[in-house]
């Protein structure tokens, strides 16, 4: 019995990991406690029993009570201003909790999607650990291998398919946005197929020499699902990023982020361009040294910098800091866009003497309803990332252990060199859609409304 315990103690642990994390999770609520506290906003006639307070109010407008001021002269009032609501004109902020959380669409999914993933991520670095204290070629049940990748790809495909789900939810978006992520979905599978069966690696640096042509097909139709389940969640990053960093010059402090909010937006985004420039050659051959001297001062480029391995080992470093400070921005990004609904109110509020507020009552509405499907749309990419990172340094993975999974693609080149494209993939679609949204907002095409 106790050779049985050590031969499948890697096994052992792995289950022992998965279910005390189970457990902890649950028990302490952790999906809750991540995003408690941030604020979001209620019109009057929505405000739940507890002593809520308006977090803008007009300026003329009494803080005695919700009645109207008398006026001395009614009907010469009544006559020159027309009927205003004052009290349905106010907007009330409140701080989230796991009663208004558990009360919001998409809740359980992501509950269980922030659980599972991180079950999943924890595995994958426990077998990492391993790899490196025991062999890998002990079998893929004695070395502990079989839980970590079935939760890895069990992962990866959970988090596809939801993002897929809250992407063509009915009123979540507009229906252009829903036509452009599928026309960009095409797109991304044309690019993709040139991408793995002619430019790589003479553009981007990455090779598929291992990966026959259903492999590479099955690498394009990949790459097409994330180029068109990515431009929602990617545009209303942008989003947040603008209205966080404060582009619009609003006169508003509590619409923006603080100084450490801004900080981490201006980090997240900045590391993401430097990341995906790191696997494009003109770039990347500037900062690996392949000859080891430097003999012509004119000859810099290929003579100086990393070497291969230290080069390929930064720059999975580099996935690994983007994937954490994308987690990072996410209550910063889910803030701002809260936020979205305020200052839709705000900017009705003052559009005239007679404001329609309809508008802006529907949008603090959805944006409530909708919060836990932005929190996926925010949270599905890093945690994509972060499993295709740990599946493509697990060791101990061969055809012959997963045949029915690599019956349908290449195993053994997927959790290597396709693990780390599609990761990079994933931050290559992010960095553009990001990108070009943001240059439509500084070129006043878009406009926050």
């Amino acid at each position: 019995m106790l050779e049985q315990l050590l031969t499948y103690k890697n096994l052992i642990l792995q289950v022992s990991l998965c279910l005390s994390l189970t457990l902890l999770l649950t028990l302490l609520k952790i999906p809750i406690l991540f995003l408690r506290g941030l604020h979001t906003y209620i019109h009057p006639d929505n405000i739940p029993p507890g002593g809520s307070r308006a977090a803008i109010r007009r300026p003329d407008s009494s803080d005695s009570g919700p009645e109207l001021r008398k006026r001395s002269n009614k009907s010469k009032d009544k006559k020159n201003n027309p009927a205003f609501d004052e009290n349905n004109a106010q907007i009330f902020r409140l701080k989230l909790d796991e009663a208004h959380l558990q009360t919001r669409l998409y809740f359980p999914e992501y509950s269980n999607s922030f659980a599972f993933s991180f079950v999943a991520i924890s595995c994958l670095l426990l077998q990492i650990y391993l790899n490196n204290t025991d062999s890998p070629d002990s079998g893929f049940l004695v070395n502990g291998v079989f839980l970590p990748v079935l939760l890895g790809f069990a992962g990866v495909s959970k988090l596809l398919m939801l993002v897929a789900k809250v992407s063509f939810e009915k009123s979540a978006s507009r229906r252009s946005e829903k036509q452009l992520s599928v026309l960009l979905g095409v797109v991304g599978l044309v690019v993709g197929s040139m991408v793995c069966f002619t430019f790589s690696p003479s553009v981007f640096d990455f090779h598929f020499s291992s990966v026959d042509s259903n492999g590479k097909l099955f690498i394009a139709v990949l790459m097409g699902c994330f180029s068109g389940f990515l431009f929602m969640p990617a545009a209303k990053c942008a989003r947040s990023f603008w209205l966080g960093t404060d582009q619009i010059r609003s006169d508003l402090s509590m619409l923006s982020c603080e100084w450490f909010g801004r900080m981490i937006l201006y980090a997240n985004y900045t590391m993401i361009l430097f990341t995906v420039l790191l696997w494009i050659n003109p770039f990347a051959g500037m900062l690996v040294n392949k000859n080891g001297k430097v003999r012509n001062a004119e000859r810099l480029i290929g003579n100086m910098g990393f070497s291969t391995s230290d080069f390929a080992k930064f720059r999975l470093c580099c996935l690994l800091v983007s994937s954490f400070l994308q987690l990072v921005a996410l209550r910063p990004n889910l803030q701002m866009y809260l936020n979205e609904a305020l200052l839709s109110w705000y900017q009705r509020l003052h559009a005239g003497k007679i404001p329609d507020l309809e508008f802006s009552r529907a949008k603090v509405f959805l944006h409530n309803h909708y919060l836990c499907l932005a929190v996926l749309q925010f949270l599905a990419p890093p945690i994509v990332l972060l499993l295709f990172l740990g599946l493509s340094l697990v060791d101990g993975i061969s055809s012959e252990d997963f045949h029915y999974v690599c019956s349908l693609l290449p195993c053994s080149a997927f959790v290597k060199e396709v693990a780390i494209f599609m990761a990079w993939w994933i931050l290559f679609v992010w960095a553009v859609y990001s990108s070009a949204t943001i240059f439509l907002y500084r070129r006043c095409i878009l406009y926050m409304s």
